[in-house]
């Protein structure tokens, strides 16, 4: 994906049937060209689709799709795509208040995994988060791969890239939002605390889990009680587990 997004920067790559048909239909990013292997009854709701889009819709052989997509799932279906452009804090916050809904947000620090970016991406647009932050450095981007996971949510959630997860933090905190940390030895379970209000949760990376400094910055710190052997999960399924607690707190109207 693109550094920064914009109309300057290169087109992104993103493949598969459930991606491309999400892509087309939330009509976030101006789709450049549909490239598929054939057209029956298959791919010809899709075809269809974009047309109906006014996107050109090109038949390429096996080769093509595999010089584009070396060991990809393509799935047969490629889609040349504006870049993604990355939002602002401020812009974010704006999109909350805009709905008239108390701010949901998302940190990841240290996800390297574009597996786990996409599984989260799914998850956290699927629990109505209003945006994801992700940081410049020591983190996957939003790559083809990214795209493909996260099965169309990347078009319809609001992402960031920051420099410096600290001062986001900070400035999140000044704007009137809870953060809390997600860490494996908090006393505090992720059912404890009130998190119908503004909100922030910050998840960690495979191995390291959240930086010392970050963590330390966080208002306070959950963990997700664990019953098993197991001590830890996935980084998108204690996306899935925190996330939807908010959810549920928030339907409910309070813990």
């Amino acid at each position: 994906m693109g550094p920064a997004g914009g109309s300057d920067s290169p087109p992104d790559l993103i493949y598969g049937l459930h991606a491309v048909r999400e892509a087309l239909r939330a009509g976030a990013r101006p789709l450049q060209r549909l490239l598929m292997l054939r057209t029956d009854r298959q791919f010809a709701d899709l075809a269809q689709l974009a047309r109906a889009r006014r996107v050109p819709v090109h038949i390429e052989p096996p080769p093509a799709f595999d010089r584009l997509v070396p060991g990809g799932n393509h799935q047969g279906v490629i889609a040349l795509i504006a870049a993604k452009t990355y939002d602002t804090p401020a812009q974010i916050l704006e999109q909350a208040k805009t709905k008239g809904e108390k701010p949901f947000l998302v940190l990841l620090d240290g996800v390297e995994d574009p597996h786990n970016l996409g599984a989260v991406l799914r998850t956290a647009e699927a629990a109505g988060v209003h945006g994801l932050f992700i940081p410049e450095r020591r983190a996957v981007g939003l790559t083809s791969v990214v795209a493909k996971v996260s099965a169309g949510a990347l078009d319809h959630i609001s992402v960031g890239r920051v420099g410096n997860l600290i001062r986001l933090i900070q400035a999140l905190k000044e704007a009137g939002l809870w953060v809390y940390g997600l860490d494996p030895q908090a006393e505090k379970l992720h059912t404890d605390l009130d998190m119908t209000g503004p909100v922030a949760l910050v998840l960690g990376g495979e191995g390291e889990g959240i930086r010392p400094g970050v963590l330390g910055e966080c208002d306070d710190r959950i963990r997700i009680p664990m019953q098993g052997r197991v001590q830890s999960l996935n980084v998108s399924a204690a996306a899935a587990v925190t996330l939807f607690e908010v959810v549920r707190q928030r339907r409910r109207g309070a813990v």
